[in-house]
């Protein structure tokens, strides 16, 4: 009995709300710089030691490319 008591106690109890999400940047204008950034670089066999900067092609044209199911089982 006095455990129902002490679940139904701790079943009612509110929870804390989550933190709001920090702001998202606004969006590049198209024929915009884009800003600097880093990102770990990645080869057919493997990650990169050091991460890949953006700056690090400066006056080179670069291409991004995402495969968001790279590397995973689906």
């Amino acid at each position: 009995m006095l455990t129902t008591l002490v679940l139904a106690a701790l079943v009612q109890q509110p929870t804390a709300p989550p933190p709001p999400a920090p702001p998202s940047p606004p969006p590049i204008d198209v024929g915009a710089v884009a800003p600097d950034f880093s990102i770990p670089g990645a080869t057919r066999y493997g990650t990169l030691k050091n991460p890949v900067r953006l700056s690090d092609y400066k006056g080179k044209t670069v291409v991004l490319a995402f495969f968001f199911k790279a590397r995973t089982r689906g």
